[in-house]
């Protein structure tokens, strides 16, 4: 799918753009002649290869009064496509350009990396109408479904199941998927997904973001991938600034926008977990294969049956398994009294792909513990649901 489409005969700057998409936004660059302008919208989505596009870059060098004539007749029939305007302009000429519908005017001497934001900026913008279009036309979309990534006990590998299955997800619903980093002092989503984040969770939580779904979306991040992400605060200081019923209302605005909303979160039962809670449709349990995660697996199912905080969807992943362990799936099972639903193996795979800042599922690996996430994976697919399953979670284990 071609997301950015780009009239200009400028080849250096063709080539910047071409640069700023590369390796850092999802979606190619298609660039047309401005002679394409001639025949309005039909002739440019003639020359198109895929679906329409998200963002139409005018410019450099075209004639200025063509390019806003083309700007309102595209503001008009496809509201959704964000445009952008490069040129210098004086700031009277900068109302006309508004008024004929451009979302965003950049100078042709922006560097790659101002272009790379405006684009993301632009990307959202344009997901954003769409759905609001979809919203208008008919009956309200239903919330997106909340997977708590949870874990008692550090040290089991929750970010790595998290980016994997925020990655697997992603090729479910391209651009319907952002990930949360809600370990505020030591998130590594950043790190396992190889970002740097313009913006945090910290910027998140007030401000304008917390009364517009829209200012919030230009908080997150963009991933080769498709997905979305919302990083950890820079500094563990941050944290204190972001309370558990902040937590609840950011949770609660990314499920109106977005089909899966994965939450990587601290371990334990903090505040912030709670809160998760509270809004989460799954929990993803992850343990590893050794005595203390499991029975801290086990006393957390006590305590948050207790305060009947279990999400209605249960997902237990045995991560690191390893039969030379001394312990047995069927060992955790009967300590922890539910059934392990995905068992992770032990492999190399893992931690390299961690130190590329490449989840597994991303780098299309064969290796067993792609294959388990795949399989996490799937129980969130919406086809599983239409196919005959077998039942899950009916039975106890008893210890």
């Amino acid at each position: 799918m071609s997301r950015f489409v780009v009239i200009t005969a400028a080849q250096d700057f063709q080539r910047k753009i071409q640069s700023a998409v590369r390796g850092a936004l999802h979606g190619t660059v298609q660039i047309l002649p401005p002679s394409v302008m001639l025949g309005g919208p039909q002739e440019l989505f003639g020359r198109l290869t895929g679906e329409p596009p998200e963002v139409l870059v005018l410019g450099p060098g075209l004639p200025g009064d063509e390019a806003l004539k083309l700007a309102t007749v595209f503001d008009l029939q496809y509201p959704e496509i964000s445009l952008v305007l490069v040129e210098d302009m004086a700031s009277e000429q900068v109302i006309n350009a508004m008024r004929a519908g451009i979302r965003d005017i950049v100078s042709p001497n922006a560097d790659i990396p101002e272009l790379r934001i405006l684009l993301e900026r632009s990307c959202l913008a344009s997901a954003g109408r769409r759905r609001g279009l979809v919203s208008a036309a008919g009956p309200e979309r239903p919330a997106g479904r909340v997977i708590a990534v949870m874990s008692p006990k550090g040290g089991v590998g929750k970010t790595t199941v998290a980016t994997n299955l925020a990655i697997g997800l992603g090729k479910i619903a391209p651009m319907g998927v952002v990930i949360v980093d809600l370990d505020v002092q030591f998130g590594d989503v950043a790190t396992g997904l190889q970002l740097e984040p313009e913006h945090t969770l910290r910027d998140a939580v007030g401000g304008a973001a917390f009364q517009d779904s829209m200012v919030l979306k230009a908080f997150l991040t963009v991933h080769p991938s498709g997905i979305y992400a919302l990083c950890a605060p820079n500094t563990p200081g941050e944290a204190d600034h972001i309370s558990g019923e902040a937590v609840s209302h950011l949770l609660n605005q990314m499920a109106a926008e977005f089909q899966y909303v994965v939450v990587d979160t601290t371990p334990g039962l903090g505040e912030h977990v709670l809160a998760t809670l509270e809004q989460a449709t799954d929990a993803v349990w992850v343990c590893g294969m050794d005595i203390p995660s499991i029975r801290g697996l086990h006393t957390s199912f006590e305590v948050l049956r207790e305060l009947q905080l279990l999400p209605q969807g249960r997902h237990v992943v045995l991560n690191f398994a390893d039969r030379r362990s001394g312990l047995t799936v069927q060992d955790v099972e009967a300590t922890i009294g539910v059934p392990v639903d995905t068992v992770v193996p032990r492999s190399r795979a893992v931690p390299f792909s961690t130190n590329k800042g490449v989840p597994l599922l991303q780098d299309s690996s064969h290796d067993g513990a792609a294959r388990a996430f795949a399989k996490l994976v799937e129980r969130f697919d919406p086809k599983r649901a239409t196919q005959p399953q077998k039942k899950v979670h009916r039975r106890m284990v008893i210890s």
